[in-house]
Protein backbone atom coordinates (compact mmCIF):
# COMPACT_ATOMS: atom_id res chain seq x y z
CA UNK A 1 0.00 0.00 0.00
CA UNK A 2 1.18 3.53 -0.71
CA UNK A 3 0.60 6.62 1.40
CA UNK A 4 -1.80 7.84 -1.27
CA UNK A 5 -3.77 4.59 -1.06
CA UNK A 6 -3.98 4.90 2.72
CA UNK A 7 -5.17 8.48 2.26
CA UNK A 8 -7.91 7.41 -0.13
CA UNK A 9 -9.31 4.56 1.98
CA UNK A 10 -12.68 5.09 3.65
CA UNK A 11 -12.22 6.00 7.33
CA UNK A 12 -13.08 2.54 8.70
CA UNK A 13 -10.69 0.79 6.31
CA UNK A 14 -7.87 3.22 7.10
CA UNK A 15 -8.54 2.71 10.81
CA UNK A 16 -8.37 -1.05 10.32
CA UNK A 17 -4.97 -0.76 8.65
CA UNK A 18 -3.66 1.63 11.29
CA UNK A 19 -4.84 -0.67 14.09
CA UNK A 20 -2.40 -3.27 12.79
CA UNK A 21 0.37 -0.75 13.50
CA UNK A 22 -0.81 0.39 16.94
CA UNK A 23 -3.59 -0.86 19.19
CA UNK A 24 -4.51 2.46 20.82
CA UNK A 25 -7.98 3.38 19.59
CA UNK A 26 -7.32 7.10 20.19
CA UNK A 27 -4.06 6.90 18.22
CA UNK A 28 -5.89 5.16 15.36
CA UNK A 29 -8.70 7.72 15.41
CA UNK A 30 -6.32 10.68 15.41
CA UNK A 31 -4.15 9.21 12.66
CA UNK A 32 -7.12 8.36 10.45
CA UNK A 33 -8.40 11.91 10.89
CA UNK A 34 -5.00 13.48 10.14
CA UNK A 35 -5.08 12.15 6.59
CA UNK A 36 -4.10 13.01 3.94
CA UNK A 37 -0.38 12.64 4.48
CA UNK A 38 1.94 14.09 1.85
CA UNK A 39 4.44 11.27 2.06
CA UNK A 40 5.88 8.49 4.18
CA UNK A 41 8.01 10.88 6.26
CA UNK A 42 5.00 13.00 7.17
CA UNK A 43 3.05 9.86 8.09
CA UNK A 44 5.86 8.60 10.34
CA UNK A 45 6.30 12.02 11.95
CA UNK A 46 2.55 12.27 12.62
CA UNK A 47 2.53 8.75 14.08
CA UNK A 48 5.31 9.61 16.54
CA UNK A 49 3.88 13.00 17.50
CA UNK A 50 0.42 11.51 17.98
CA UNK A 51 1.77 8.61 20.04
CA UNK A 52 3.58 10.85 22.48
CA UNK A 53 0.53 13.12 22.83
CA UNK A 54 -1.53 10.27 24.30
CA UNK A 55 -2.34 9.49 27.91
CA UNK A 56 -0.98 6.63 30.00
CA UNK A 57 -4.31 4.82 29.54
CA UNK A 58 -3.99 5.07 25.75
CA UNK A 59 -0.49 3.63 25.95
CA UNK A 60 -1.67 0.78 28.16
CA UNK A 61 -4.46 0.03 25.68
CA UNK A 62 -1.86 -0.30 22.91
CA UNK A 63 0.23 -2.62 25.08
CA UNK A 64 -2.77 -4.95 25.43
CA UNK A 65 -2.57 -5.61 21.69
CA UNK A 66 0.79 -7.36 22.02
CA UNK A 67 1.45 -10.99 22.77
CA UNK A 68 3.92 -11.81 25.49
CA UNK A 69 7.48 -12.21 24.26
CA UNK A 70 8.00 -15.91 23.65
CA UNK A 71 4.31 -16.85 23.68
CA UNK A 72 4.15 -18.02 20.07
CA UNK A 73 0.89 -19.92 20.59
CA UNK A 74 -0.75 -16.70 21.76
CA UNK A 75 0.50 -14.91 18.65
CA UNK A 76 -1.10 -17.52 16.41
CA UNK A 77 -4.41 -17.61 18.28
CA UNK A 78 -5.34 -14.43 20.16
CA UNK A 79 -3.35 -11.98 18.03
CA UNK A 80 -4.25 -13.27 14.56
CA UNK A 81 -4.81 -9.77 13.22
CA UNK A 82 -1.19 -8.79 13.86
CA UNK A 83 0.31 -12.29 13.81
CA UNK A 84 2.30 -11.74 10.63
CA UNK A 85 4.05 -8.71 12.13
CA UNK A 86 4.45 -10.26 15.61
CA UNK A 87 5.93 -13.51 14.32
CA UNK A 88 8.34 -11.55 12.14
CA UNK A 89 9.26 -9.26 15.03
CA UNK A 90 9.87 -12.18 17.38
CA UNK A 91 11.81 -14.27 14.87
CA UNK A 92 14.74 -14.14 17.30
CA UNK A 93 12.81 -16.77 19.23
CA UNK A 94 13.02 -19.36 16.47
CA UNK A 95 14.75 -22.53 17.64
CA UNK A 96 15.02 -21.24 21.22
CA UNK A 97 15.60 -23.68 24.05
CA UNK A 98 12.81 -24.76 26.36
CA UNK A 99 14.76 -23.28 29.28
CA UNK A 100 14.77 -19.80 27.70
CA UNK A 101 11.03 -20.05 26.99
CA UNK A 102 10.39 -21.02 30.62
CA UNK A 103 12.52 -18.09 31.82
CA UNK A 104 10.66 -15.72 29.48
CA UNK A 105 7.32 -17.00 30.76
CA UNK A 106 8.43 -16.49 34.37
CA UNK A 107 9.85 -13.05 33.57
CA UNK A 108 6.66 -12.02 31.79
CA UNK A 109 4.63 -13.06 34.83
CA UNK A 110 6.89 -11.13 37.24
CA UNK A 111 6.82 -8.11 34.95
CA UNK A 112 3.03 -8.05 34.68
CA UNK A 113 2.67 -8.47 38.43
CA UNK A 114 5.02 -5.56 39.07
CA UNK A 115 3.98 -3.14 36.32
CA UNK A 116 0.42 -4.18 35.49
CA UNK A 117 0.95 -4.56 31.75
CA UNK A 118 2.63 -6.78 29.18
CA UNK A 119 6.38 -6.45 28.72
CA UNK A 120 6.79 -4.30 25.61
CA UNK A 121 10.02 -4.51 23.69
CA UNK A 122 10.91 -3.80 20.10
CA UNK A 123 12.01 -7.37 19.45
CA UNK A 124 13.11 -6.84 15.85
CA UNK A 125 16.75 -7.82 15.49
CA UNK A 126 17.04 -9.26 19.00
CA UNK A 127 17.56 -12.90 19.84
CA UNK A 128 15.86 -14.71 22.72
CA UNK A 129 18.79 -14.31 25.08
CA UNK A 130 18.93 -10.55 24.48
CA UNK A 131 15.18 -10.19 25.05
CA UNK A 132 15.39 -12.25 28.24
CA UNK A 133 18.31 -10.16 29.53
CA UNK A 134 16.42 -6.94 28.80
CA UNK A 135 13.30 -8.29 30.48
CA UNK A 136 15.25 -9.26 33.58
CA UNK A 137 17.06 -5.92 33.63
CA UNK A 138 13.87 -3.91 33.23
CA UNK A 139 12.31 -5.70 36.19
CA UNK A 140 14.60 -3.47 38.30
CA UNK A 141 12.97 -0.26 37.03
CA UNK A 142 10.42 1.78 38.92
CA UNK A 143 6.93 1.89 37.35
CA UNK A 144 7.21 5.46 36.04
CA UNK A 145 10.53 4.86 34.26
CA UNK A 146 9.39 1.50 32.95
CA UNK A 147 6.25 2.99 31.44
CA UNK A 148 8.41 5.49 29.53
CA UNK A 149 10.74 2.72 28.32
CA UNK A 150 7.77 0.59 27.20
CA UNK A 151 6.22 3.63 25.52
CA UNK A 152 9.41 4.28 23.55
CA UNK A 153 9.56 0.63 22.52
CA UNK A 154 5.92 0.77 21.37
CA UNK A 155 6.75 3.83 19.30
CA UNK A 156 9.55 1.87 17.59
CA UNK A 157 7.22 -1.07 16.97
CA UNK A 158 4.60 1.25 15.46
CA UNK A 159 7.21 2.87 13.20
CA UNK A 160 8.43 -0.51 11.94
CA UNK A 161 4.87 -1.69 11.31
CA UNK A 162 4.00 1.47 9.37
CA UNK A 163 7.16 0.96 7.30
CA UNK A 164 6.02 -2.60 6.52
CA UNK A 165 2.47 -1.44 5.74
CA UNK A 166 3.47 1.40 3.44
CA UNK A 167 5.55 0.61 0.39
CA UNK A 168 8.80 2.59 0.18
Amino acid sequence: MTVQELNSLPYHEAAEQLTICCGSSIWVEKMANLRPFLNRTELLDAAKKTWFSLTNQDWLEAFEHHPKIGDLESIRNKFQRTAEFSISEQNGLNDVSEDILIQLEKGNRLYENKFGHTFIICATGKNAEEMLALLQDRLNNNPKNELLIATNNQNEITKLRIEKLIDP
